[in-house]
């Protein structure tokens, strides 16, 4: 063992427990999330519904996951700067777990219906609503500064890998057996936890004592209005995803427009994370180092053009390749949007800037996942699609004007103030 500063996340025990823990976890969360998705959508087309109210019915699964999400974000946002952030992230996989069991269970009894994935629906909701910002706060405590962009790329890897092995975890068990998908949840939720449990403490932000809860949550939502780069990157996923929510649409699309089964609805859920993947592993590699701005509002205009493209295609090869290309796009701009908020933003805030960028991100997917299904409930599934795409357009423009910033902005570099405040505070380098 040496004292040397890591040069490399993967060199920090802390770093690796945490990755592994958020594989597992994302690996079950998409698993369930798609048989959730597609039980909900052939339960409303057995029972008579057309294709327009059986998306419908995805828009309602969407919004019970949305509302928690969005209501509960500022305060779980406040719990992760007030509470020791890996035992709370612990209790959100716990409780996910147990979401996992009860589905399994039915599943296996055949009696999974219509109220009892709504209810599901909300309570996992509740457990990611706490989650995203106690995870998302932790990273930054675990690596040196001047490796933090790399370990964002790393954790967006484990995330987008999650992403894309679990809709096959999730679609061709499902083939076999309803209920071995969420027997294989349970078994990664349960690896997860003891991951975690493996993470050493890690400093927690000093708190003012004399602020009050709401003080401090309107504290951490002054601070994203007033800091342009934060708040500009957070608006412009929130619009540009929100509008163009090609991945709610997947079941209709796999069903009733490209005609395929479950291993084909596999392989569209899998295609926009497998082209995020590949953006993440390559910035991890090869971290992006100038013109930071201009290429984040490139990005979302390709994800926009793509989401356009993917609702006119009705050949499967065709969709995947825009599903990947979707993924690879939304993936570069994340990855901008996470390091310049994660680096422009002092530690004893980072849990209520990450709970606002959480509410954006929940508002974008749970969110979008309502719009888009309610919109193709209006004027059906491809018409929601096109214009959705149109939207991302349209939002880039309006954002390269709103926000110069975003045109100007080169590297990832934070202000000078914050980075000599920040300095003595980083356990790594201390």
């Amino acid at each position: 063992m040496t004292d040397a500063v890591p040069t490399h996340p993967f060199q920090v025990h802390n770093f690796r427990a945490y990755w592994t823990a958020r594989l597992t976890m994302t690996l079950a969360q998409y698993a369930m999330l798609l048989v959730i998705g597609w039980q909900a959508y052939n339960l409303a087309r057995d029972s008579g519904m057309n294709i327009a109210e059986g998306s419908g019915t995805l828009a309602l699964i969407g919004l019970l996951q949305f509302l928690p999400l969005f209501f509960l974000t500022p305060f779980s946002g406040l719990a992760a700067d007030r509470f020791d952030r890996r035992s709370l992230g612990l209790l959100t996989v716990i409780l996910q777990l147990g979401c996992a069991v009860a589905l399994a269970w039915f599943s296996w009894i055949d009696g999974v219906s219509l109220s009892l994935l709504f209810g599901i629906s909300i309570v996992l909701g509740v457990a990611r609503a706490f989650a995203g910002p106690a995870l998302s706060s932790l990273a930054p405590n675990l690596v040196p500064k001047a490796i933090l962009p790399t370990a964002i790329a790393l954790s967006s890897i484990s995330w987008q890998a999650g992403a894309l092995v679990g809709p096959a975890i999730g679609a061709v068990p499902y083939a076999f057996e309803p209920a071995l998908p969420y027997v294989i949840a349970t078994a990664l939720f349960a690896v997860s936890a003891l991951a975690l449990l493996q993470v050493g403490k890690v400093p927690q932000p000093v708190m003012r004592k004399d602020q009050r809860p709401i003080g401090a949550i309107i504290d951490g939502l002054r601070y994203v209005v007033k800091n342009k780069m934060v708040l500009s990157t957070i608006t412009l996923d929130l619009f540009a995803v929100f509008l163009a929510g090609a991945n709610a649409m997947i079941p209709v699309f796999a069903r009733d427009i490209l005609q395929t089964d479950e291993f084909g609805l596999g392989m569209l859920a899998s295609a926009t994370p497998a082209g995020a993947l590949m953006t993440a592993i390559f910035f991890s590699f090869r971290p992006l180092k100038t013109q930071v701005g201009p290429k984040m509002l490139g990005a979302v205009a390709v994800f926009g053009i793509a989401t356009i493209v993917f609702g006119l295609s009705t050949s499967l090869p065709l969709s995947l390749a825009m599903l990947f290309i979707i993924g690879a796009a939304d993936m570069f701009s994340v990855y901008v949007r996470q390091s310049l908020i994660q680096l422009h933003t002092p530690d004893d805030k980072r849990g209520r800037v990450s709970s606002v960028s959480m509410m954006t991100i929940s508002a974008s997917n749970e969110g979008g996942d309502a719009f888009s299904g309610s919109l193709a409930f209006l004027i059906g599934p491809v018409a929601a699609i096109i214009a959705g795409g149109a939207g991302a357009l349209v939002t880039v423009l309006l954002w390269s004007r709103i926000f110069p910033v975003l045109r100007t902005t080169k590297s990832f570099d934070p202000p000078a103030d914050l980075l000599e405040g920040e300095q003595s505070k980083n356990p790594q380098e201390a």
